[in-house]
Protein backbone atom coordinates (compact mmCIF):
# COMPACT_ATOMS: atom_id res chain seq x y z
CA UNK A 1 0.00 0.00 0.00
CA UNK A 2 1.00 3.38 -1.14
CA UNK A 3 1.25 6.57 0.58
CA UNK A 4 1.78 8.26 4.31
CA UNK A 5 0.22 7.39 7.48
CA UNK A 6 -0.23 9.65 10.65
CA UNK A 7 1.71 8.77 13.62
CA UNK A 8 1.83 10.13 17.20
CA UNK A 9 4.94 10.81 18.39
CA UNK A 10 6.79 11.81 21.90
CA UNK A 11 8.82 14.92 21.71
CA UNK A 12 9.54 15.30 25.39
CA UNK A 13 9.06 13.75 28.59
CA UNK A 14 5.09 15.45 28.49
CA UNK A 15 5.01 16.06 25.21
CA UNK A 16 3.34 14.46 21.99
CA UNK A 17 3.17 15.58 18.30
CA UNK A 18 2.48 14.15 15.58
CA UNK A 19 4.52 13.19 12.13
CA UNK A 20 3.86 11.85 8.63
CA UNK A 21 5.47 8.46 7.71
CA UNK A 22 5.44 6.52 4.56
CA UNK A 23 2.93 3.29 5.27
CA UNK A 24 5.16 0.45 6.00
CA UNK A 25 5.31 -2.67 3.02
CA UNK A 26 5.11 -5.53 4.65
CA UNK A 27 8.21 -8.22 3.76
CA UNK A 28 7.26 -11.80 2.48
CA UNK A 29 6.55 -13.35 5.87
CA UNK A 30 4.82 -9.75 7.15
CA UNK A 31 1.54 -8.32 7.02
CA UNK A 32 0.19 -5.19 6.77
CA UNK A 33 -2.62 -3.82 9.28
CA UNK A 34 -4.90 -0.96 9.71
CA UNK A 35 -4.99 -0.44 13.27
CA UNK A 36 -8.16 -0.29 15.26
CA UNK A 37 -7.17 0.29 18.89
CA UNK A 38 -4.00 0.25 21.02
CA UNK A 39 -4.11 0.16 24.86
CA UNK A 40 -2.14 2.75 26.80
CA UNK A 41 0.11 0.46 28.80
CA UNK A 42 1.74 1.45 32.80
CA UNK A 43 5.34 1.32 30.55
CA UNK A 44 3.80 4.39 28.30
CA UNK A 45 3.26 6.39 30.98
CA UNK A 46 6.32 5.97 32.33
CA UNK A 47 7.85 6.68 29.34
CA UNK A 48 6.16 9.89 29.36
CA UNK A 49 6.42 10.78 32.02
CA UNK A 50 10.27 10.16 33.01
CA UNK A 51 11.80 9.63 29.31
CA UNK A 52 13.14 6.25 31.29
CA UNK A 53 12.98 2.70 32.35
CA UNK A 54 15.96 1.38 33.87
CA UNK A 55 18.46 1.72 30.81
CA UNK A 56 15.85 2.09 28.26
CA UNK A 57 15.94 5.56 27.50
CA UNK A 58 13.49 7.32 24.99
CA UNK A 59 15.40 9.24 21.91
CA UNK A 60 12.68 11.75 20.31
CA UNK A 61 10.69 11.19 17.96
CA UNK A 62 9.66 8.30 20.12
CA UNK A 63 6.44 6.08 19.06
CA UNK A 64 4.70 4.76 21.86
CA UNK A 65 2.03 2.33 22.24
CA UNK A 66 2.32 -1.61 22.21
CA UNK A 67 -1.08 -2.84 22.75
CA UNK A 68 -2.68 -3.25 19.43
CA UNK A 69 -5.42 -4.82 17.54
CA UNK A 70 -6.70 -4.34 13.78
CA UNK A 71 -7.90 -5.37 10.63
CA UNK A 72 -4.98 -6.96 7.94
CA UNK A 73 -4.86 -4.85 4.64
CA UNK A 74 -1.83 -6.52 2.93
CA UNK A 75 -0.20 -10.01 3.24
CA UNK A 76 3.24 -11.10 2.39
CA UNK A 77 3.68 -14.00 0.06
CA UNK A 78 4.68 -16.68 2.50
CA UNK A 79 1.71 -15.97 4.73
CA UNK A 80 -0.60 -18.67 4.53
CA UNK A 81 -2.85 -18.52 7.72
CA UNK A 82 -4.08 -14.68 7.17
CA UNK A 83 -6.01 -13.06 4.53
CA UNK A 84 -7.16 -9.36 3.86
CA UNK A 85 -10.32 -8.95 6.06
CA UNK A 86 -8.99 -10.70 8.98
CA UNK A 87 -9.11 -8.84 12.65
CA UNK A 88 -6.13 -9.62 14.83
CA UNK A 89 -4.20 -8.98 17.76
CA UNK A 90 -0.70 -8.42 17.53
CA UNK A 91 1.79 -10.01 19.87
CA UNK A 92 4.16 -7.10 20.14
CA UNK A 93 7.55 -9.21 20.93
CA UNK A 94 9.77 -10.59 17.77
CA UNK A 95 12.14 -12.86 19.38
CA UNK A 96 15.21 -14.26 17.79
CA UNK A 97 14.54 -18.13 17.39
CA UNK A 98 17.75 -19.06 17.91
CA UNK A 99 19.35 -18.92 21.33
CA UNK A 100 18.54 -21.18 24.21
CA UNK A 101 15.60 -19.22 25.29
CA UNK A 102 13.57 -19.67 22.30
CA UNK A 103 14.85 -22.58 21.47
CA UNK A 104 13.86 -24.24 25.18
CA UNK A 105 10.02 -22.18 24.27
CA UNK A 106 10.95 -19.49 26.58
CA UNK A 107 10.63 -16.96 24.14
CA UNK A 108 9.72 -14.59 26.21
CA UNK A 109 13.47 -13.99 28.32
CA UNK A 110 14.98 -13.71 24.58
CA UNK A 111 18.17 -11.34 25.20
CA UNK A 112 17.51 -10.32 21.49
CA UNK A 113 13.94 -8.98 21.40
CA UNK A 114 12.59 -6.25 19.51
CA UNK A 115 9.26 -5.11 21.20
CA UNK A 116 7.25 -2.88 20.55
CA UNK A 117 7.85 0.75 22.52
CA UNK A 118 10.97 -0.43 23.92
CA UNK A 119 13.33 1.98 23.04
CA UNK A 120 14.83 2.14 20.21
CA UNK A 121 12.01 0.42 19.28
CA UNK A 122 9.19 2.13 17.96
CA UNK A 123 5.79 1.68 19.32
CA UNK A 124 2.23 1.45 17.16
CA UNK A 125 0.48 4.65 18.00
CA UNK A 126 0.32 5.27 14.67
CA UNK A 127 -2.48 4.03 11.33
CA UNK A 128 -0.43 1.00 10.41
CA UNK A 129 1.63 -1.42 11.19
CA UNK A 130 3.58 -4.32 9.00
CA UNK A 131 4.13 -7.02 11.55
CA UNK A 132 5.48 -10.94 11.52
CA UNK A 133 2.44 -12.84 10.77
CA UNK A 134 3.38 -15.37 12.84
CA UNK A 135 2.89 -13.12 15.87
CA UNK A 136 -0.91 -11.86 14.28
CA UNK A 137 -3.65 -14.02 16.02
CA UNK A 138 -7.03 -14.24 14.23
CA UNK A 139 -9.76 -12.81 16.17
CA UNK A 140 -12.64 -14.66 16.27
CA UNK A 141 -16.36 -13.19 14.81
CA UNK A 142 -17.56 -12.27 18.68
CA UNK A 143 -13.89 -11.27 19.81
CA UNK A 144 -13.75 -7.16 18.82
CA UNK A 145 -10.64 -5.89 17.94
CA UNK A 146 -11.03 -3.30 21.20
CA UNK A 147 -10.71 -6.85 22.75
CA UNK A 148 -7.69 -7.74 20.18
CA UNK A 149 -5.89 -4.79 21.96
CA UNK A 150 -6.65 -5.81 25.26
CA UNK A 151 -4.87 -9.59 24.89
CA UNK A 152 -1.51 -7.93 25.60
CA UNK A 153 -2.22 -7.19 29.07
CA UNK A 154 -4.90 -10.62 29.38
CA UNK A 155 -1.93 -12.40 28.28
CA UNK A 156 0.22 -11.21 31.39
CA UNK A 157 -2.26 -11.97 33.80
CA UNK A 158 -2.40 -15.70 32.33
CA UNK A 159 0.72 -16.38 32.19
CA UNK A 160 0.79 -14.90 36.11
CA UNK A 161 -2.02 -17.24 37.07
CA UNK A 162 -0.13 -20.42 35.02
CA UNK A 163 2.97 -19.26 37.01
CA UNK A 164 1.11 -19.50 40.01
CA UNK A 165 -0.31 -23.15 39.63
CA UNK A 166 -3.64 -21.29 39.94
CA UNK A 167 -6.49 -24.10 39.83
CA UNK A 168 -9.98 -25.07 41.06
CA UNK A 169 -10.62 -25.20 44.74
CA UNK A 170 -8.01 -22.56 45.74
CA UNK A 171 -8.88 -18.97 47.49
CA UNK A 172 -6.87 -16.23 45.83
CA UNK A 173 -5.28 -12.54 46.19
CA UNK A 174 -4.58 -10.10 44.11
CA UNK A 175 -2.81 -6.89 44.98
CA UNK A 176 -3.69 -4.06 42.53
CA UNK A 177 -6.75 -3.35 40.78
CA UNK A 178 -4.98 -1.31 37.68
CA UNK A 179 -5.10 -3.20 34.12
CA UNK A 180 -2.88 -6.04 35.07
CA UNK A 181 -4.64 -6.63 38.61
CA UNK A 182 -7.95 -6.87 36.76
CA UNK A 183 -6.64 -9.41 33.84
CA UNK A 184 -4.85 -11.39 37.07
CA UNK A 185 -8.22 -11.66 38.80
CA UNK A 186 -9.96 -12.86 35.31
CA UNK A 187 -7.72 -14.74 34.13
CA UNK A 188 -7.68 -17.08 37.98
CA UNK A 189 -11.32 -16.86 37.48
CA UNK A 190 -10.89 -18.33 34.00
CA UNK A 191 -8.65 -20.98 35.39
CA UNK A 192 -11.62 -22.12 37.90
CA UNK A 193 -10.19 -20.31 40.79
CA UNK A 194 -13.64 -19.51 42.47
CA UNK A 195 -12.78 -17.09 45.07
CA UNK A 196 -10.61 -14.31 44.48
CA UNK A 197 -10.28 -11.31 46.55
CA UNK A 198 -8.57 -8.07 45.46
CA UNK A 199 -6.60 -5.39 47.40
CA UNK A 200 -5.71 -1.74 46.49
CA UNK A 201 -6.05 1.79 48.23
CA UNK A 202 -8.40 3.22 45.10
CA UNK A 203 -12.24 2.91 45.53
CA UNK A 204 -13.15 3.06 41.59
CA UNK A 205 -10.80 0.68 40.91
CA UNK A 206 -12.11 -1.84 43.72
CA UNK A 207 -15.63 -1.21 42.28
CA UNK A 208 -14.56 -2.30 38.59
CA UNK A 209 -12.96 -5.64 40.66
CA UNK A 210 -16.42 -6.24 41.90
CA UNK A 211 -17.94 -5.43 38.67
CA UNK A 212 -15.34 -7.96 36.93
CA UNK A 213 -16.38 -10.44 39.25
CA UNK A 214 -14.24 -9.89 42.58
CA UNK A 215 -15.36 -12.18 45.29
CA UNK A 216 -14.51 -9.63 47.43
CA UNK A 217 -12.29 -6.58 47.68
CA UNK A 218 -10.72 -4.86 50.63
CA UNK A 219 -9.28 -1.01 50.88
CA UNK A 220 -5.62 -1.28 52.29
CA UNK A 221 -5.83 2.34 53.11
CA UNK A 222 -9.00 1.87 55.36
CA UNK A 223 -8.68 -2.28 56.45
CA UNK A 224 -6.28 -3.93 57.86
CA UNK A 225 -5.63 -6.54 54.85
CA UNK A 226 -4.58 -9.46 56.79
CA UNK A 227 -7.40 -9.17 59.15
CA UNK A 228 -9.87 -9.39 56.30
CA UNK A 229 -8.30 -12.01 54.75
CA UNK A 230 -8.57 -14.31 57.31
CA UNK A 231 -12.36 -13.53 58.39
CA UNK A 232 -12.83 -14.02 54.35
CA UNK A 233 -10.89 -17.29 54.25
CA UNK A 234 -12.32 -18.36 58.85
CA UNK A 235 -8.63 -18.14 59.81
CA UNK A 236 -7.17 -20.38 56.98
CA UNK A 237 -5.20 -17.83 54.07
CA UNK A 238 -5.38 -17.48 50.41
CA UNK A 239 -3.71 -20.47 48.30
CA UNK A 240 -2.27 -18.15 45.97
CA UNK A 241 -0.93 -14.67 46.11
CA UNK A 242 -0.29 -12.57 43.00
CA UNK A 243 1.29 -9.05 43.33
CA UNK A 244 0.64 -6.51 40.62
CA UNK A 245 0.96 -3.50 43.12
CA UNK A 246 4.79 -3.10 42.81
CA UNK A 247 4.99 -1.92 46.27
CA UNK A 248 6.85 -3.00 49.60
CA UNK A 249 3.80 -3.39 51.55
CA UNK A 250 1.60 -5.32 49.50
CA UNK A 251 4.28 -7.74 48.90
CA UNK A 252 4.82 -7.77 52.89
CA UNK A 253 0.87 -8.39 53.01
CA UNK A 254 1.28 -11.10 50.58
CA UNK A 255 3.80 -12.88 52.88
CA UNK A 256 1.06 -12.43 55.60
CA UNK A 257 -1.58 -13.91 54.05
CA UNK A 258 -1.26 -17.12 52.41
CA UNK A 259 -1.01 -20.40 53.81
CA UNK A 260 1.92 -22.55 54.78
CA UNK A 261 3.06 -23.90 51.27
CA UNK A 262 1.87 -21.29 48.88
CA UNK A 263 2.98 -19.54 45.70
CA UNK A 264 3.40 -16.46 45.76
CA UNK A 265 3.65 -14.12 41.90
CA UNK A 266 5.80 -10.93 41.60
CA UNK A 267 4.34 -9.47 38.87
CA UNK A 268 4.41 -5.35 39.61
CA UNK A 269 7.90 -3.66 39.33
CA UNK A 270 8.85 -1.33 41.95
CA UNK A 271 9.61 2.06 41.62
CA UNK A 272 13.11 1.65 43.38
CA UNK A 273 13.58 -2.03 42.07
CA UNK A 274 14.29 -3.06 45.72
CA UNK A 275 12.52 -4.00 48.66
CA UNK A 276 13.36 -5.39 52.51
CA UNK A 277 11.11 -8.26 53.27
CA UNK A 278 10.41 -10.68 56.08
CA UNK A 279 12.20 -13.93 55.01
CA UNK A 280 12.24 -15.96 57.95
CA UNK A 281 8.40 -15.62 57.76
CA UNK A 282 8.69 -16.77 53.79
CA UNK A 283 11.20 -19.59 55.41
CA UNK A 284 8.77 -20.89 58.17
CA UNK A 285 6.26 -20.97 55.55
CA UNK A 286 7.74 -22.76 52.79
CA UNK A 287 6.55 -20.24 50.65
CA UNK A 288 7.28 -19.98 46.49
CA UNK A 289 8.02 -16.81 44.83
CA UNK A 290 7.74 -16.52 41.10
CA UNK A 291 8.20 -13.93 39.02
CA UNK A 292 6.94 -13.00 35.46
CA UNK A 293 8.59 -11.08 32.69
CA UNK A 294 5.34 -10.67 29.85
CA UNK A 295 4.18 -13.50 28.31
CA UNK A 296 4.81 -16.88 26.22
CA UNK A 297 2.59 -19.10 24.31
CA UNK A 298 -0.84 -17.32 25.66
CA UNK A 299 -2.06 -15.30 22.82
CA UNK A 300 -4.33 -18.38 21.36
CA UNK A 301 -6.04 -19.54 24.91
CA UNK A 302 -6.29 -15.94 25.94
CA UNK A 303 -8.64 -14.77 23.13
CA UNK A 304 -10.29 -18.53 23.49
CA UNK A 305 -10.90 -17.33 27.38
CA UNK A 306 -12.58 -13.82 25.56
CA UNK A 307 -14.52 -16.02 22.88
CA UNK A 308 -16.10 -18.53 25.27
CA UNK A 309 -17.27 -15.39 27.65
CA UNK A 310 -14.98 -16.47 30.27
CA UNK A 311 -12.89 -13.24 30.75
CA UNK A 312 -14.79 -9.67 30.44
CA UNK A 313 -12.07 -7.66 28.78
CA UNK A 314 -14.52 -4.66 27.07
CA UNK A 315 -15.27 -3.88 31.02
CA UNK A 316 -11.91 -2.85 31.93
CA UNK A 317 -11.99 0.20 29.36
CA UNK A 318 -12.82 3.04 31.24
CA UNK A 319 -11.92 5.86 28.97
CA UNK A 320 -11.58 5.44 25.07
CA UNK A 321 -9.62 8.63 23.32
CA UNK A 322 -9.25 9.32 19.89
CA UNK A 323 -5.63 9.34 18.20
CA UNK A 324 -5.71 13.43 17.18
CA UNK A 325 -6.40 13.66 20.97
CA UNK A 326 -3.04 11.76 21.90
CA UNK A 327 -1.97 14.60 24.37
CA UNK A 328 -4.95 14.49 26.41
CA UNK A 329 -5.00 11.05 26.36
CA UNK A 330 -1.60 10.63 28.03
CA UNK A 331 -1.75 13.66 30.28
CA UNK A 332 -5.26 12.42 31.56
CA UNK A 333 -3.81 8.79 32.07
CA UNK A 334 -1.19 10.16 33.98
CA UNK A 335 -2.94 12.54 36.10
CA UNK A 336 -5.90 10.33 36.59
CA UNK A 337 -4.87 6.91 37.74
CA UNK A 338 -8.18 6.70 40.33
CA UNK A 339 -10.57 7.17 37.46
CA UNK A 340 -8.68 6.02 34.59
CA UNK A 341 -8.52 2.40 34.75
CA UNK A 342 -7.95 1.33 31.19
CA UNK A 343 -7.71 3.44 28.55
CA UNK A 344 -7.18 2.42 24.87
CA UNK A 345 -6.85 4.89 21.43
CA UNK A 346 -9.04 4.75 18.66
CA UNK A 347 -6.76 4.90 15.81
CA UNK A 348 -9.56 4.30 12.90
Amino acid sequence: MEGTMKVAVMLGIGKMGFEERPIPQPKDDEVLVKLDYVGICGSDMHYYETGAIGDKVVEPPFVLGHEPGGVVVEVGKDVKHLKVGDRVALEPGKTCGHCEFCKTGRYNLCPDVIFFATPPVDGVFQEYVAHEADLCFKLPDNVSTMEGALIEPLAVGFHAAIQGDAHAGQKAVVFGAGCIGLVSMMALKARGVSNVYVVDIMEKRLEKAMELGATAVINGAKEDVAARIRQLTEGAGCDLAIETAGTEITTRQAIDVVKKGSNIVLVGYSKSGEMTLPMSKALDKELTFKTIFRYRHIYPLAIEAVAQGKVNLKGIVTNVFELDDIQNAMDSSVKNKADIVKAVVKIH
